[in-house]
């Protein structure tokens, strides 16, 4: 997009603009210190003590960094600096989205320059606010991965169907996308799929393009205080009323709440008789709490109300009345691309689920949580998830049927792009693999070896060409055929009728082998998929654990506080070390629907150690925690299942 408007614009009428990192409390302490040539050790010390997003005057008043402070003359020095520069800028670098387009050239205007590390591209010397003041035109230009996953929906879904569909020209009142909506079923939907949203979702239940505006707008700290009034006007249980007939025709969408800049701005041209350009000043008084701009925008509504025959009673009530609303109020314009995004991404879940499906995971292909989270909404969508298959898989998530995605070749550790490209490639030449023999004779890469080949037997994908035991149990044997193979094409020998010769066209004869179990498998699948594809193996635990224990995915807020015993499969453990230096744990537990945190205090770690294993089924007897917002358990006892 930046190429595009340099293009069209004048590569001398654009550039991008500069921002001026500055020093927070923590980095100028470590700065300080470094600077007096005093221990790293000991900046470090002072830095850790300093509570996370706190300023030094701030955190100087914690009882830690107090003592320090005035113990410690070294400490104080230091401190005593570090307050002189904290906030003075530290460093340049480049806006992450802010463009500046210019009818003039740029040099005329303002100063430019190279980033950092960047001599081809041009920013400006003036930061954004400077730049604005100027009156040049800023923009940003924001990168939506969403963007992508409905272009390539519209791909899969021209390629599997043979339908062209143009996104923009959808109909906004389909009422199929509104009922998906109206049941908080949005995971994968823009914007819409937090679990709070979801709730709001299904208690507002949207009619019309106009609500999904609303409610994108509504959904951010500040304005989220108004989402139950506005729900409850909405639905008539509240009585929608205006404080002047002028104000029906600008509130009546948001029943009556003043919710976008747009309408703040269009009281006061409607009711206080200012010009556009005027309004504008007013909009940023309010929104960015000026309070002498703010106290002169007030004065000047309320007089122009008055000279439009509105009464001065009435005049001072809407002001008191929009102000609030006003403070936390969301740009229309803005609010309306997100909730445009957010329509098109639950039309297309909607009558599309497969092809939907599939883009938004090969969108997260490197997110192991995200993917085992959007499986979890396929498996509710009665999408089947599979894990790879060298006959069907490619590299990225690829449909099988209506109803089946297959797992890429992409996703399993240890198997590199040369690989996957040279098993696509064979596939497409001569059709599906009949064998583990066919597979390594036509599969002629040197980067099929041992760590490859036991990856792709592992993780399934040669399930159709073998038992997962047996193969593995026959490792050297296949190498040694595969070597074998090779050998013979780089030495290119030629047969009598003009084939490629083979040193042994017979099959490959493997050892008997014992089969590995399902759980075997499944802790396979989790080491080099990063997840349980093919089942969860909490399925063998279930009835095990459902006499002692709910599981993770019962957990709600209604049980914080409460002791209560939780029972699932560990599948993360995170070990540090207190400032009393003794360990403690993190330890992630989850069933097939959900996973939690467990926190286990060096005291309690002492009496559990062997039970804390990657994999193991354990019941943990702990109290729900929700401190940072997050749902917890705070190990009390543990225990394996067995």
């Amino acid at each position: 997009v930046i190429g595009y408007v340099r293009q069209k614009y004048g590569a001398g009428h654009v550039a991008q603009i500069i921002t001026f990192g500055t020093m927070a409390s923590r980095a100028a302490v470590r700065d300080v210190t470094r600077a007096m040539g005093l221990p790293y050790s000991l900046g470090d010390q002072i830095a850790k003590s300093i509570p996370s997003m706190m300023n030094l005057e701030k955190a100087l008043e914690t009882t830690e960094l107090n003592q320090l402070y005035k113990t410690d003359p070294q400490v104080k020095k230091i401190i005593d600096v570090s307050l002189k520069l904290e906030g003075v800028a530290r460093h340049a670098s480049t806006h992450a989205c802010g463009i500046v387009i210019s009818d003039q050239e740029l040099t005329k205007i303002t100063p430019l320059q190279h980033p950092p590390q960047d001599n081809q591209a041009i920013i400006t010397q003036y930061d954004g606010h400077s730049i604005e003041r100027l009156g040049l035109l800023k923009m940003d230009f924001l990168g939506l991965r969403n963007l992508s996953i409905i272009e390539n929906t519209l791909k899969i879904i021209k390629k599997l169907y043979q339908t062209e569909i143009n996104i923009e020209k959808i109909p906004l009142d389909d009422q199929e996308t509104f009922n998906i909506l109206q049941k908080g079923e949005t995971t994968g939907v823009f914007q819409l799929e937090s679990d709070g949203m979801k709730r709001y979702l299904r208690e507002l239940k949207p009619a019309k393009f106009e609500d999904i505006i609303a409610m994108v707008a509504l959904y951010r700290p500040g304005p989220m205080q108004f989402i139950p009034e506005f729900i409850a006007r909405r639905h008539g249980l509240k009585k929608i009323e205006y404080l002047h007939p002028k104000l029906e025709s600008i509130l009546k969408n948001t029943y009556g709440i003043c919710l976008y800049q747009e309408q703040l701005m269009k009281i006061a041209q409607d009711l206080g008789g200012f010009s556009l350009s005027e309004a504008d000043v007013l909009r940023k008084a309010v929104g960015k709490k000026i309070k002498k701009l703010l106290d002169q925008q007030k004065e000047k509504l309320v007089q122009g109300m008055i000279k439009n025959k509105i009464s001065a009673n009435v005049s001072e009530k809407i002001w008191q009345w929009i102000e609030p609303f006003a403070r936390y109020g969301f740009n229309k314009s803005h609010s309306t691309c997100y909730a445009m995004i957010a329509y098109q991404t639950a039309y297309l879940k909607t009558h599309w689920p497969i092809a939907f499906m599939t883009a938004l995971l090969n969108a997260e292909k490197g997110d192991i949580e995200r993917i085992a989270f959007l499986i979890n909404e396929c498996q509710k969508m009665k999408i089947k998830i599979l894990p790879p298959d060298v006959n069907e898989s490619l590299d990225n998530f690829t449909i099988v049927n209506e109803k089946i995605i297959r797992f890429g070749l992409g996703a399993i550790k240890n198997v590199g792009e040369n690989v996957i490209q040279s098993i696509v490639q064979a596939r497409d030449k001569s059709g599906r693999f009949k064998s583990i023999s066919d597979l390594v004779r036509r599969v002629k890469d040197k980067d099929l070896n041992k760590k490859s080949l036991e990856s792709l037997i592992k993780s399934g994908a040669l399930d159709e060409l073998g038992e997962r035991g047996q193969l593995l149990n026959n490792l050297d044997i296949i190498l040694d055929y595969a070597r074998q193979e090779q050998k013979t094409a780089q030495n290119g020998q030629i047969g009598l009728f003009g084939k490629l010769e083979s040193s042994n066209f017979s099959e490959i004869k493997l050892r008997p082998s014992s089969p590995v179990s399902q759980i075997e498998k499944l802790s396979w699948e989790k080491e080099l998929l990063g997840l349980y594809v093919s089942e969860h193996p909490i399925n063998y635990w279930r009835d095990k654990i459902k006499n002692r224990a709910i599981f993770p995915s019962q957990i709600s807020k209604d049980l914080v506080g409460q002791q209560t015993n939780v029972g699932g499969i560990i599948t993360k453990i995170h070990k540090i070390i207190t400032k009393s230096g003794k360990p403690m744990l993190f330890v992630t537990i989850e069933d097939n629907l959900k996973k939690i945190e467990v926190v286990v205090f060096p005291t309690k770690l002492e009496k559990t150690l062997e039970i804390w294993q990657d994999g193991q089924a354990i019941v943990v007897a702990g109290r729900i925690d929700d401190k940072d917002g997050q749902l917890k358990i705070i190990c009390d006892r543990a225990g394996k299942v067995e």
